[in-house]
């Protein structure tokens, strides 16, 4: 890409890139920024180095990376606080020649943002990154089906988001997303924020699991009780909407023509107005959503590249991970034991969440 764009070299300090960069470590101290506590310095010549003041660099070439993968170049932080043209300046002078270096967060306007060319580098994950997104994958799934084992009616929206977070926490997994609606709450709000609501009837979890950079998407569930018909009919209807997107994620498939897979999928089942009311997700990584399928949209589908599409109908939804090969898409979310709800589109068996009665 460097090669491409005829750049010197890009310095990337957001904690997404860093962590997709070193293989899952963190450049996160405050988790409210974008940014890390880091740069990280690529050439074109293939030179990396990290740049971090006397407050951070101890730390982190001792617990995320090793100086024999990035040199470490160690500053005060003083100096880094006296200029704002100062990481620009130090990457020039280790660079030692005069091309252009870019970034993938905002340094100033002499410095070019490239953060869509890199994610584009993103996409298509190593088989190192796909065996650790399935070992997320497995495990959000398990935490979050076995999460309905331990709670019950009463419980407020709130009490239950405890819960969900000490069950990924229990796997080293945090949760950047979690939202958790009871009974009439899910038809009202498609991004639920927990609140004091006691559950009744029928709840919903929503996670975006994090561990090691990569980020797992998942929604489950679980009605008290006997599952009201009408309730049964839309989730079977999602379920298919859900089916046919991951049947046409390919390779070469584009954004936009998923999006009409799945408004005529919609269609079909006579749900057609419901894709206007929420996005139905897109591909995933080192982000909740890299990118989301739209009309206008001309992302490409890659090989070995993950998403999580999230289709939903008022009061239901279906959502999981997968990760797209050659010989099709592979949900890494599965919950053991949860009642699954098979659909078969062009010869092939799809499957994806169904709801639980407790």
């Amino acid at each position: 890409m460097l090669a491409v764009e005829n750049l010197g070299g890009v310095l990337i300090n957001s904690q997404h890139n860093f962590a997709w960069l070193t293989g899952g470590k963190s450049s996160g101290i405050d988790l409210s920024k974008e940014n890390g506590a880091c740069f990280l310095l690529i050439g074109s010549d293939g030179k990396r180095f990290i740049l971090a003041n006397n407050i951070e660099m101890p730390r982190l070439t001792t617990e995320e990376i090793s100086g024999a993968d990035f040199e470490p170049i160690e500053f005060s932080w003083k100096e880094e606080k006296s200029s704002g043209d100062f990481i620009r300046e130090k990457a020039k002078s280790l660079l030692n020649h005069n091309r252009e270096i870019a970034s993938d967060l905002f340094l100033g306007s002499q410095v070019r943002l490239i953060e869509n060319l890199i994610a584009n580098c993103r996409y298509k994950l190593t088989e190192t990154e796909i065996q650790r997104y399935r070992n997320l994958g497995r495990d959000a799934g398990e935490a979050v089906g076995g999460l309905f084992e331990n709670i019950c009616p009463g419980e407020t929206e709130l009490e239950i988001t405890r819960k969900v977070k000490d069950a990924l926490a229990a796997k080293n997994i945090n949760s950047v997303v979690t939202l958790v609606a009871a009974d009439e709450r899910i038809e009202k709000y498609r991004h639920p924020v927990p609140t004091a609501k006691k559950w009744e009837n029928v709840l919903m979890v929503v996670v975006c699991a994090k561990r090691g950079g990569l980020i797992a998407n998942l929604s489950r569930i679980a009605c008290a009780g006997r599952i009201p018909d009408e309730l049964k009919r839309k989730t079977e209807a999602v379920a298919y909407v859900f089916a046919k997107l991951l049947s046409k994620t390919k390779n070469g498939a584009g954004s936009a023509e998923l999006y009409k897979i799945a408004a005529d999928a919609y269609d079909e089942k006579g749900y057609g107005s419901e894709i206007n009311l929420h996005h139905q997700g897109g591909a995933t990584g080192y982000k909740t959503r890299d990118w989301v399928a739209h009309p206008a949209s001309d992302e490409i589908v890659q090989a070995n590249q993950a998403f999580a599409w999230n289709p939903s109908i008022t009061g239901t939804k279906a959502e999981e991970t997968a990760i797209n090969f050659e010989n099709g898409a592979e949900i890494i979310t599965a919950s053991p034991g949860w009642v699954q709800i098979s659909v078969s589109v062009e010869g092939r068996e799809y499957l994806s969440s169904g709801i639980l009665s407790l």
